[in-house]
């Protein structure tokens, strides 16, 4: 039992003490520490009081300071968390903090350290007017050594030990060193007792003396007060004042305040102001937090690194997680993010990400999808998988063409994650539907270059099946840039390509380019051309390099080729992973707000300047219509906005002069910066005159015929077997029959049983349903054949019933009006209805008097509107009423060709 009252009470403090932190020393009596809570993780700050021989009397100093701060709340006075008391030794707990002097001491930018010496003072000043103007308290210890610095960046006023009634006289402090900063009117004995001049004059002295430490360090005598020394000049007049020797001149906390927050004030910047946003944040309505949000980005670059971590980032959290702030915190969210390590960005921002996935915002989808490359590395590879890969493949169908490319762009970045099933079936099931049927030319030439980025970490087998079907489908696109990335894209992954498909499929496509309407693209080919030719030529000298230049074939996973004929093709590796292909926006471009209400694909479509030419075989004239629309300058067939940079893959035709090829080294102006010279080199080359431009244009632009179909649905001039050619028979849209179907086995075990860029028909993605190809190619080719004359047939008979049609009798409703010149109503009936002979007219006067009363008024234009036969819009003529005679006689008019 005496054990229990003779046992030291500070053995059952909750709070182990940690490491001593410098800063304080002779300055303040207390000894400050760093601390944890025993059982958590709760970082603190423990002050320490030990009562040494010869100095008994500062315990109780100790103990009223504790009691004191125990009963002061206030976001600028340090906070209490707990305390412990006993006859020798007194501690303190408060919140995780710093002494100023060396927070100060860490900084090191100059712009950082003003930056947070406005906001700092800014708090201190605030702080000082709580005390004196509503507790009537008065600190009387204003300096370096009494403020603190939590990890957010917040100043704090803490020792307290010589606080007391403004009413009062001050305490006399027990350390000498703290006399330097005693005001003037205080050093006299005589009138010490005295109150002198405001209540908060004592304080706005030391005030004084804390902007004069934190800009020219310690104060060492008090006449160093009568020069500002380093302080700013927005801050000077404010420091004169505050260290005036006569007290009744010197402003309270409040004047100071507002004198520094008008314009030009030292507190009047944007960090004070975006610190005082957010902590008004939750009065604030949406837009002006979107406002905010949308701005802070610009304005971060010189915030303090621990303010934007521990006060700006916990503010967008909440402000994602219980507020309506959308979008708009994504990207200074990021931003903040590449301050953080990889612990703190898993624990902090990785769950904000994973949530906004879900989000059926499309502003929001596609900001997370410009910014992909900011947190996959922090996403683990089943959260990728199995949370975010089902948001981000609903992109690829999403009516939305800004969301579809950027989802497109997001996978480069995604591939090295994603697993067999996601990245070897289902994203190459999109890829393979957006490359031949998407209408926006910039998609098709961006999935492309994607496949062409991805081709490393795809299986061996499903490269073995999809590249050299994928590269020579987009060989053929009408879109020139699209067979442009074609080419680099063939040429970058020549090391997965066996040297038989490098003779037998590669070669004979490229050579097709030669004849390419665009200079630019039959270039390339033969650029490419070569350098297969070149590594075909050194097997044939030198056959034991074979296996060696198909080391690369049948490996998994590597970054770039590694064989050697991989130095060849260096130019289109290059190119290929530097840029993507970037759409030019047209006058009429809608932003990605106006896209994001969610259009009718439809309407989307309607509002394109061309679309590819799918109508048969296709001549020069109709492959480059669609060039023709995008060198015009109205953005061809894409349509979304052009601020979600995607690259400087633009073709640049318009009007550009000098020399052309590869050896060109004139740059681009900016106003036609397209396929960047040095990352896709030139593939937009420049006539060597204009005059050559305008008759290169002229002579194979042409308008595309008005029922264009989807770029897919035409083979483009070249005819291939169902076997070789994948998007030829899973496009078509008027098959019907499926081919025999196989058992179904693990993709795992055989990659090459199911692979969409081989199945004949698209309802079969997915479906784990293989399909067989060999043997079957002759007939569904000459099944379609069959198909396709039908449907012509049909078409043909339905031209000729309308033609029958408008061969009958074509009546005129009946029009209440009166003619005074009928050869003009005769040839305008014969001008309007079509005829090759004038019409027998038949005119029936109407003499009813309700008839009469229908008579249109004078002027109407409801007199010269004709119906017609059914299928054929009214016909209007304003001149037709001219010619007739308004005197209220109605006539009934038929009209017999």
């Amino acid at each position: 039992m005496w054990s229990f009252f003779a046992r030291d009470p500070a053995k059952d403090f909750g709070y182990e003490i940690g490491d001593l932190v410098p800063g304080l020393e002779e300055k303040s009596i207390w000894q400050l520490h760093k601390g944890k809570k025993k059982g958590g993780d709760q970082d603190v700050s423990v002050f320490v009081f030990e009562a040494k021989t010869g100095y008994e009397s500062l315990l109780d100093t100790a103990k009223a300071s504790v009691k004191r701060l125990k009963t002061l709340r206030h976001p600028n006075v340090l906070q209490y968390v707990d305390s412990l008391e006993t006859e020798k030794v007194v501690y303190l707990v408060t919140e995780c903090v710093e002494p100023l002097v060396t927070h100060l001491e860490a900084q090191k930018k100059d712009e950082e350290k003003k930056l947070g010496a406005s906001w700092g003072l800014y708090q201190v000043t605030k702080g000082l007017g709580f005390l004196t103007g509503d507790c009537g308290l008065s600190h009387n210890n204003i300096c370096t050594s009494s403020i603190y610095v939590n990890r957010a960046g917040e100043w704090k006023i803490g020792g307290v030990e010589y606080m007391c009634p403004v009413t009062e006289s001050p305490p006399r402090k027990s350390l000498s060193a703290l006399d330097v900063y005693m005001p003037p009117e205080l050093k006299d004995s005589s009138t010490s007792h005295k109150r002198h001049g405001p209540k908060w004059a004592r304080d706005s002295w030391g005030l004084g003396c804390l902007m004069w430490e934190v800009f020219n360090g310690p104060l060492l005598k008090p006449s160093c007060l009568e020069s500002p020394g380093k302080i700013p000049k927005a801050l000077t007049p404010a420091f004169n004042q505050l260290t005036n020797s006569n007290v009744s001149s010197r402003p309270s906390p409040a004047d100071v305040l507002t004198r520094c927050r008008s314009t030009g004030g030292f507190f009047k910047n944007s960090f004070v102001d975006t610190m005082l946003f957010i902590e008004e944040i939750q009065i604030k309505d949406s837009t002006e937090k979107n406002r905010f949000f949308t701005g802070l980005t610009s304005v971060m670059d010189n915030f303090p690194s621990n303010v934007c971590k521990y006060k700006i980032l916990p503010q967008l959290i909440n402000a994602f997680e219980f507020g309506d702030a959308g979008s708009a915190v994504l990207t200074p969210l990021f931003k903040i993010g590449k301050l953080l390590d990889a612990e703190e960005f898993k624990k902090k921002i990785v769950p904000c990400v994973v949530k906004l996935f879900s989000s059926k915002d499309r502003a929001t989808r596609a900001r997370l999808l410009q910014q992909v490359d900011q947190f996959v590395d922090y996403l683990s590879n089943d959260v990728l998988n199995q949370e975010v890969f089902p948001h981000v493949v609903q992109g690829f169908s999403d009516t939305n063409p800004t969301i579809r490319e950027q989802t497109v762009k997001a996978i480069v970045h995604l591939a090295p994650k994603l697993s067999y099933n996601n990245l070897n079936e289902e994203v190459m099931k999109h890829f393979a539907r957006l490359q031949a049927r998407d209408e926006q030319g910039g998609i098709r030439t961006n999935t492309t270059v994607c496949l062409g980025k991805i081709a490393s970490h795809l299986h061996p087998q499903v490269r073995q099946k999809v590249l050299i079907v994928a590269f020579t489908r987009a060989m053929r696109d009408p879109f020139h840039p699209s067979r442009m990335a074609a080419i680099l894209a063939l040429s970058a992954t020549q090391g997965y390509f066996t040297l038989k498909d490098c003779a037998t499929k590669v070669l004979p496509a490229l050579c097709a380019l030669t004849m390419d309407p665009e200079k630019t693209v039959r270039d390339h080919a033969f650029r490419a051309i070569k350098g297969f030719l070149g590594k075909l030529e050194k097997v044939s000298e030198d056959p034991s390099l074979a296996e060696q230049m198909e080391a690369d074939v049948n490996a998994a996973s590597s970054s770039v080729p590694s064989s050697l004929a991989a130095s060849w093709a260096g130019w289109a590796v290059t190119s290929l992973t530097s840029k993507f292909y970037r759409s030019k926006p047209s006058a009429g471009s809608p932003t990605p707000g106006a896209t994001a209400s969610g259009e009718p694909q439809s309407q989307q479509q309607s509002s394109n300047a061309a679309s590819p030419s799918t109508e048969g075989p296709a001549s020069l004239n109709r492959r480059t219509s669609e060039d023709a629309s995008v060198d015009s300058g109205s953005g061809g067939d894409d349509k979304w906005d052009d601020q979600d940079d995607w690259g400087d893959m633009e073709d640049d035709t318009k009007g550009n002069t000098g020399k052309s090829g590869a050896s060109s080294k004139e740059p681009v102006s900016s106003a036609q910066d397209g396929w960047d010279d040095g990352g896709w080199e030139s593939f937009e080359e420049e006539p060597t005159n204009p005059s050559e431009a305008r008759s290169s244009k002229s002579t194979f632009e042409s308008k595309p015929a008005p029922d264009t179909r989807p770029a897919s649905s035409s083979n483009w001039g070249i005819t291939r077997d169902a076997e070789e050619d994948f998007f030829s028979s899973a496009t078509r849209l008027g098959a019907t029959k499926q081919a025999p179907k196989l058992t179904a086995t693990s993709p795992k075990q055989s990659p090459s049983s199911e692979n969409a860029w081989e199945n004949d028909d698209w309802d079969n993605w997915g479906t784990g349903k293989g399909t067989t190809l060999s043997g079957k190619g002759d007939s569904k080719s000459e099944e379609s054949r069959q198909q396709r004359e039908a449907r012509r047939q049909q078409r043909q008979k339905e031209l000729q019933e309308r033609r029958a049609a408008r061969q009958a009798l074509l009546r005129a409703v009946i029009l209440h009006i009166t003619v005074t010149h009928l050869g003009f109503f005769h040839s305008f009936l014969l001008h309007t209805l079509g005829l090759k002979k004038p019409p027998l007219l038949a005119f029936h006067w109407c003499q009813n008097e309700e008839s009469s009363q229908k008579v249109p008024p004078k002027g109407s234009q409801s007199w010269t509107r004709l119906l017609m036969a059914p299928g054929r819009r009214g016909v209007w003529c304003p001149d037709l009423a001219r010619c007739v005679h308004h005197r209220n006689e109605p006539w009934a008019v038929t009209a017999f060709p």
